[in-house]
């Protein structure tokens, strides 16, 4: 359940794209708590997306439902301007969008590597690229991108989610870099083994018994951690690789 806004974030406006359930959803009402404006983002679930806004909206936040396909440029751009026409600001993206996906690699095909790959990185070069005019004119602003833990590790039957996730890491430590300058802090949230609706539903979970802290990770852990990257507590961390695993990192 969402809590009432409170200043941390208050004159902020955030993009959360893949916002519509699982960590997407807790990112969004979290930011909302922390008092930004938030434009919840879904590719095809508009109903799921617009329960979140009404979340937000019922605990006195301030939310709109923006729909688009990230890999579409075009899309991109209109959502963003849409966003800041009813905001009129944007200071805070976090790129939650993903397509998660298992495949032997002697059975998958371009097309499938090329879906999963491009949600990764192509669409995370068109939200960047839309949103950075905007929060630099606001003066500065947090990017957060969601990682994976099988990007380092690596993982059977998902090769290409972990390429995606690598390129992610790269992406994310040199725009820290480049965007210093304009007082942009890009960061990465890896998580670890989630407690959410889609891993509920895959048939073999793996257990816990490698996971220090002895539990899966709740959705809105990964939320607080995103949260604390987009507020004036983190404001010199950047750069950075964050793990919300409950200690199972071996690397």
């Amino acid at each position: 359940m969402a809590t009432a806004p409170s200043a941390e974030l208050a004159g902020k406006t955030a993009l959360v794209t893949g916002a519509s359930r699982n960590i997407g959803r807790a990112i969004a009402v979290a930011l909302a708590a922390g008092g930004a404006a938030v434009a919840v983002n879904a590719r095809t679930s508009r109903e799921d997306a617009e329960k979140v806004a009404q979340e937000i909206r019922g605990a006195g936040g301030k939310a709109e439902v923006f729909m688009a396909d990230i890999v579409d440029a075009k899309a991109v751009n209109a959502m963003v301007e849409g966003i800041v026409k009813r905001f009129g600001r944007l200071d805070i993206l976090v790129l939650n969008a993903s397509v998660r996906k298992e495949t032997p690699f002697i059975d998958m095909s371009f097309d499938e590597w090329k879906t999963l790959t491009s949600v990764t990185l192509d669409g995370s070069f068109h939200c960047v690229k839309a949103c950075l005019p905007h929060m630099v004119k606001a003066g500065g602003g947090a990017i957060v991108t969601l990682g994976g833990m099988t990007a380092l590790s690596g993982a059977k039957r998902r090769v290409h989610g972990s390429v995606g996730k690598f390129g992610l890491y790269g992406f994310t430590r040199a725009l820290a870099k480049e965007l210093g300058e304009h007082q942009i802090r890009v960061n990465c949230v890896a998580p670890g083994q989630m407690n959410t609706a889609r891993a509920t539903d895959r048939s073999a979970r793996p257990d816990v018994s490698n996971v220090p802290l002895g539990r899966r990770v709740e959705p809105e852990e990964i939320a607080d951690t995103v949260r604390f990257l987009c507020g004036p507590g983190s404001k010199m961390i950047s750069g950075q690789l964050i793990y919300v695993d409950g200690g199972q990192q071996q690397f």
